[in-house]
């Protein structure tokens, strides 16, 4: 593989000689899955100390959903669900990603210790408020926070509304080699950025799965990649058509096909996945290196 095999972030520089399992925190009263779960910080704080004692490597804490036809959060309520949040997180000792694609928010939380800033806008988001900073510019002005750059079509309010055409993978290579190298031209170290094909942001259940199926064709960038399969619902799409119809799964119930998309990306090459089965995912993970180990 042709990129660090390490990730530099505020505070770690996070080994991804093996595969990282990083552990989703929505401090949301609406995200697609857990949604209101965690919506305490409290709760939310709970549920980041249970996600170490699984196993997790890093956490992501996000305080707005960006589910298909999601409405846009206003500043100020990201800000109140965040960062109160992270404020305790940071003290945990493992490495705290924040999913947000708000400038004002990336500087809040990074001026508390945060490591990582997830965006699935990959630093394209403008502020209406033309005093507030940009995304490559917090991220640039930092000396060594981690940033992940995502894959998005459109925009969370339409993405599958008119999800891509054709063949995506190009598609999503061009944009991500382009996004990266745009954060270098402005001084980040390669060493810090990770990239996301961003499964499930207006693409088809057929363009994720061909996502999934040539994953290995992104690793051509130069970047880690992090893969986000965790309860999608392209994964509830699934059924045999030999079978009589079944219910889509609710997201709770998608847990073994997500680790087994999880399983499948790290065998494509992704060194992170994102995921809310931790503990399952982790223990599926071992299975994995054994088998390698035993080669």
């Amino acid at each position: 593989m042709n990129f660090p095999m390490f990730w530099q972030t505020t505070r770690f520089e996070i080994d991804l000689t093996q595969p990282r399992v990083m552990g989703i925190v929505n401090a949301t009263p609406d995200s697609f899955s857990d949604g209101g779960q965690y919506a305490s910080t409290h709760a939310a704080l709970q549920h980041c100390e249970a996600l170490l004692r699984e196993g997790v490597d890093i956490l992501d804490i996000g305080g707005e959903s960006t589910r298909p036809g999601a409405t846009p959060l206003p500043l100020m309520e990201e800000l109140a669900r965040v960062v109160p949040l992270v404020r305790e997180a940071v003290k945990l000792d493992v490495p705290v990603s924040v999913d947000t694609y708000k400038p004002q928010v990336m500087q809040a939380v990074l001026d508390l210790g945060a490591d990582i800033i997830n965006d699935i806008w990959a630093l394209r988001w403008h502020s209406p408020d033309p005093q507030a900073p940009s995304g490559p510019g917090v991220v640039a002005d930092h000396p060594s926070c981690g940033v992940c750059l995502m894959h998005m079509h459109r925009e969370p309010q339409t993405m599958q509304v008119a999800p891509m055409e054709g063949d995506v993978l190009p598609q999503v290579l061009s944009f991500l080699k382009q996004s990266a190298l745009n954060l270098q031209g402005l001084g980040v170290k390669s060493s810090r950025i990770v990239l996301d094909p961003g499964i499930g942001f207006g693409k088809t259940v057929q363009q994720n799965f061909s996502l999934l199926a040539r994953q290995e064709e992104l690793l051509s960038a130069g970047y880690p990649l992090l893969a986000g399969w965790s309860r999608k619902s392209s994964l509830a799409a699934l059924s045999d058509a030999s079978a009589a119809p079944v219910a889509p799964l609710a997201g709770h119930e998608r847990m073994v096909p997500s680790v087994a998309a999880a399983l499948l990306a790290v065998e494509r090459g992704a060194r992170i996945v994102r995921v809310h089965d931790v503990r399952e995912t982790v223990q599926a993970l071992r299975v994995l290196q054994a088998l390698k180990s035993a080669r």
